[in-house]
């Protein structure tokens, strides 16, 4: 049998706050497991609201900072937090991520276009100006339309399109996405939203989307977990959980998308 692709096993993480007198343990994220097939590329949603422990799941995915519980193995190999230099490139060359705000991505005194070249040097082969534009014009841009332009030349969408072109240049089996559309119009939302599914079924790119939104999950995931308080409190194929949820929490959050039908 092929070994998952991603592959979390009661993964829990705990921070420490306060003196020797008054301790205090959070427990960030609390045994989550779940896998992501290698054979099968697919969209894996993880939704919950702020505070739930998905920023930090995503931050221990991306090997930025270890479980403090549990283990997580990517191609059936456990992610080690003290990975020597090619060890670490190697990993991140397929596991790729995309944050939340595109204008924190970009240094607003470099031009965009740079950061395109390096990510190409670094990550491929071949010339980095035609991967750059290969990779652009799969989200839909050229190289011609952000050439020698600073970030603030363009826009919010423009600029979340760059960062995923960016990270489409090495060729990468998982993205994980942190709230990708959050910071982004709401008329460009659904554009870069289906942009997902468009990698996920031409590129066959796995990727982890993680969102607070129930109305973007339902449109593209494949399969969802919940989380509330670091637990999954649901977890199944997106669109059976989220058109019949069965946890009071999933239950009220379904409850609040009052502008979306989500059984259509």
């Amino acid at each position: 049998m092929t070994a998952p692709l991603l592959e979390l096993d009661y993964v829990s993480r705990v921070y420490t706050s306060g003196g020797m007198l008054g301790r205090r343990h959070v427990r960030a994220v609390d045994g989550v497991s779940f896998t992501v097939a290698e054979d099968a590329p697919e969209i894996f949603a993880i939704i919950g609201e702020s505070g739930s422990g998905k920023t930090t799941l995503a931050r221990m995915i991306l090997n930025i900072v270890p479980p403090s519980e549990g283990s997580i193995r990517f191609r059936g190999e456990a992610l080690h937090h003290a990975w020597r230099r090619r060890e670490r490139l190697d990993f991140m060359r397929q596991v790729q991520p995309i944050f939340q705000n595109p204008f924190e991505a970009f240094n607003p005194l470099k031009r965009v276009d740079r950061y395109l070249f390096m990510t190409a040097r670094r990550f491929a082969s071949g010339d980095a100006e035609q991967r750059a534009d290969e990779a652009l014009r799969q989200v839909g841009l050229s190289l011609a339309e952000v050439r020698r332009r600073f970030p603030h030349e363009l826009s919010g969408g423009q600029l979340q399109r760059i960062a995923i072109a960016r990270a489409l240049i090495s060729a990468p089996a998982l993205i994980v996405a942190d709230e990708p559309v959050s910071m982004v119009d709401a008329s460009l939302r659904m554009s870069i939203v289906n942009l997902f599914s468009l990698l996920r079924d031409r590129l066959g790119v796995s990727i982890v989307y993680i969102t607070h939104d129930l109305a973007t999950a339902y449109t593209i995931s494949d399969r969802i977990i919940i989380m509330r308080d670091g637990r999954v409190v649901e977890a199944g194929v997106a669109r059976a959980v989220l058109d019949h949820p069965q946890h009071p929490y999933s239950q009220l959050l379904k409850s609040a998308v009052l502008s979306v039908d989500v059984t259509t």
